[in-house]
């Protein structure tokens, strides 16, 4: 018996989002969203840290500090 097919690779696109407390809201579909710092793509499904203030992502908490850090002063 043959394995099942592997699924067609999908294109990867790039998602718009609102984000809010303690949600986000999808604006354009897309299966990630860019890190505000290292430019890295975050996936969707993986996305944890954000600003609401600064309608940003963010790959880890450690970015996410320092760009706190960075626009409100220091911690």
């Amino acid at each position: 018996m043959n394995p099942p097919p592997k699924p067609l690779p999908t294109a990867s696109r790039q998602a718009t989002l609102r984000y809010g407390t303690p949600d986000f809201d999808v604006v354009r579909p897309g299966d990630h969203v860019v890190c505000a710092v290292s430019g890295k793509p975050i996936p969707l499904e993986r996305l944890t840290y954000w600003s609401v203030e600064l309608q940003e992502a963010y790959a880890n908490a450690a970015l996410m500090t320092g760009r706190w850090v960075e626009t409100h002063g220091r911690a």
